[in-house]
């Protein structure tokens, strides 16, 4: 499955398992690549599925109402409204509502790359039924593709996205095989994946 974002400011995604809400302000299209800014809203007891680096991008965090726990590195950081929390680009970091209220900040993330159309992709499986409770694709061979496919945005923590290249390599591999003819759709559905078989077009060989 691909997903072509095509967001433009004011579009609105929410994530009905991680309790995030995105409501862009600046896209990819709209500042010429190099900014991506939303407006998040996170429900209590939501955040990210996990942990994560973003290789090339940094991001900026302002807490407009609420507060937010962060963790940053091996830092952990409870910032209130009007605070500001700022990641470079490589640092593992994750965030999360400790709270009972719904928590709002601004997001600024530099350049933009293809993070729009990755979250697009995440809540199109998450409507789908296709995440775990923790927000994470049900299937390996789906989780693996979408880590591939988007892996200069983001990738799992301690390990560089070389190492997570080749830990996910049998996976991926299975994955373009289900991807192909008849035989792979009937592959495809013994594996659990359901929907149309995604373009190979997604991931980058």
């Amino acid at each position: 499955m691909t997903h072509e974002a095509h967001l433009q400011p004011g579009d609105t995604l929410a994530n009905p398992v991680t309790g995030e809400r995105f409501t862009f302000l600046e896209t990819a299209a709209s500042s010429n690549g190099e900014l991506l800014a939303f407006e998040l809203d996170l429900r209590a007891g939501g955040g990210v599925p996990m942990r994560h680096v973003h290789p090339i991008q940094t991001e900026r965090f302002e807490v407009l109402d609420g507060t937010v726990r962060f963790r940053v590195g091996g830092h952990s950081i409870l910032a209130s409204a009007g605070e500001v929390v700022e990641v470079a680009a490589g640092v593992v970091h994750g965030f999360s509502n400790p709270g009972p209220d719904h928590v709002r900040m601004r997001v600024d993330v530099s350049p933009a790359l293809r993070m729009e159309e990755m979250l697009s992709e995440v809540v199109a499986l998450a409507e789908a039924g296709r995440l775990t409770k923790r927000g994470l694709p049900r299937n390996l061979i789906e989780l693996a593709r979408l880590a591939r496919a988007y892996d200069d945005v983001a990738h799992a923590p301690f390990v560089s996205v070389r190492i997570q290249r080749v830990l996910l390599a049998p996976l991926t591999f299975v994955g373009r095989l289900l991807r192909g003819g008849r035989d792979g759709r009937r592959l495809r559905r013994s594996a659990g994946l359901a929907g149309p078989c995604p373009s190979p077009e997604g991931a980058r060989p």
